[in-house]
C-alpha cells in the first residue's frame, strides 16, 4: 500500500479494492437493494444496479470477490461508453469528393464550463491537413456545409 491509496475493505454491504468501491444500498424505488459502484474520487456512481435479495429475502446478498470484480468490470464498461458517446457527439467528420479528390472534413468541439469551442478542419486522402479554422461550436457539418466550405476556399464559415 502506498500513501496513497486505502486499505481495502471487504464487508457484506461494502466492498473496495483499489480505485473501485461497491456500496448494497436500499432501492428507493422498491423494497429490493441496489448496488451503487464508485470510483475513486467521484461524487456520483459510475453505475447502480439492481442487487440480488439474500436466502431470507429480506436483507441483501454479501458483496464477495467474484460479484466485485464483475460490477468493476460491467462499471468500466458504462463509462467507456459514455466516454464514446461524448466523443462522438463532440467530434464529426464526413467524407466528400471535389474535383475528383477525396476530402475528409472534420468538426472538434472542445467543451469548457468558460465557454466551448470549436474548429473545422479538411484533410486530403494521404491524412495532410489542408485547412483549419475556428468555428461556433453550434456549428452544424454535414456533406452540404463541407462541400460549400471548401467551394469558398477553406474561408470562415458564416
Amino acid at each position: 500500500m502506498t500513501p496513497d491509496t486505502q486499505e481495502p475493505i471487504h464487508q457484506d454491504r461494502v466492498w473496495s479494492d483499489e480505485h473501485w468501491t461497491a456500496r448494497v444500498i436500499k432501492n428507493e424505488d422498491d423494497d429490493g437493494w441496489a448496488v451503487a459502484m464508485y470510483l475513486d474520487g467521484g461524487a456520483e456512481p459510475a453505475l447502480v444496479g439492481p442487487w440480488t435479495m439474500g436466502r431470507d429475502k429480506k436483507n441483501p446478498k454479501p458483496l464477495d470477490t467474484s460479484a466485485f470484480n464483475t460490477l468493476v468490470k460491467t462499471a468500466k464498461e458504462v463509462i467507456r461508453r459514455s466516454e464514446q458517446q461524448l466523443h462522438a457527439q463532440l467530434n464529426k467528420n464526413v467524407s466528400i469528393t471535389v474535383d475528383g479528390r477525396r476530402l475528409r472534413v472534420a468538426l472538434a468541439i472542445v467543451p469548457d464550463e468558460e465557454g466551448a469551442t470549436a474548429t473545422l478542419s479538411a484533410w486530403d486522402e494521404f491524412d495532410d491537413e489542408l485547412a483549419r479554422v475556428p468555428v461556433a461550436p453550434t456549428y452544424r457539418l454535414s456533406v452540404d456545409s463541407a462541400q460549400a466550405w471548401v467551394a469558398s476556399g477553406f474561408g470562415k464559415p458564416q
